[in-house]
């Protein structure tokens, strides 16, 4: 069932989904060769708490961490923990807020040190290509629509779409329907009409599209140990334009002036 949310319910969600952006923001000043994994995640649920929230991952499924932070080969659901981050890593950080009944859901890959050009390459393209699925998440359209301008974009690269986790409905439920596949054909899935929400999140590999859970339950992490970029906004559904409810503009205020 997908859950159709009205105007007002729309600007709270924002809110929860702005939360999430200013966070990522919190881990953009500290994310540094020589970091655990475990300080970002302590820096994050603070800075949640503090701001009237709650980590909406913590505890979801089991899981132990407020973020979700996967490191080079890693696609998804790392856990935080004791790994230090080392010069030349890029890192997937997604986060999860819930605030006045409402889920946001956002990531943001960073480059932690010199990175190589292939995987600052990577990153550029991988963001680039949720923007190009933003545009088509306008009301007429369908799901395939999105998933299309993501695997037509990122294959353009040799990239490849993981096929075993999607974008999703939020809002407040952190997973709705429908499912927001990366990869499609225009004009198939369902369509797309005024107050639904959706978390688009591209997860593009270097290498082969094939992934595999770690024996920890949560990581996954790509078949062939070549890096995967993610990220992620939420973006409400309307006619003749997207309305994107998270942002990266306070992340990369943070990475422009460091």
């Amino acid at each position: 069932m997908i859950y159709f949310k009205s105007d007002e319910e729309i600007e709270i969600q924002r809110q929860s989904s702005l939360l999430v952006g200013k966070t990522l923001a919190e881990v953009a000043k500290v994310i540094k060769p020589g970091i655990k994994t475990i300080v970002l995640d302590a820096i994050a649920e603070e800075f949640i708490r503090d701001h009237g929230a709650v980590p909406g991952f913590k505890g979801y499924g089991g899981f132990p961490g407020s973020l979700c932070i996967s490191v080079n080969e890693e696609v998804v659901h790392g856990i935080p923990g004791e790994r230090v981050l080392k010069d030349g890593d890029i890192v997937s950080v997604d986060c999860g807020t819930y605030m006045n009944g409402f889920y946001g859901d956002s990531a943001y890959t960073f480059a932690v040190g010199n990175v190589k050009e292939d995987y600052l390459l990577l990153l550029q393209r991988t963001k680039e290509s949720l923007y190009l699925a933003i545009d088509q998440a306008v009301a007429g359209k369908r799901v395939g629509d999105i998933g299309h301008a993501v695997q037509s974009y990122v294959e353009g690269f040799g990239y490849s779409v993981v096929r075993d986790l999607v974008g999703h409905g939020v809002g407040r439920n952190l997973h709705e329907k429908p499912e927001v596949p990366n990869y499609g054909r225009r004009g198939t899935g369902i369509k797309l009409k005024p107050g639904m929400a959706i978390a688009i999140e591209p997860m593009i590999n270097l290498g082969v599209k094939d992934v595999v859970q770690e024996n920890d339950g949560w990581t996954i992490k790509t078949a062939d140990s070549l890096p995967s970029a993610h990220f992620e906004h939420d973006v409400a559904i309307r006619n003749g334009k997207a309305d994107i409810l998270s942002t990266f503009d306070y992340i990369e205020e943070v990475l422009n002036n460091k």
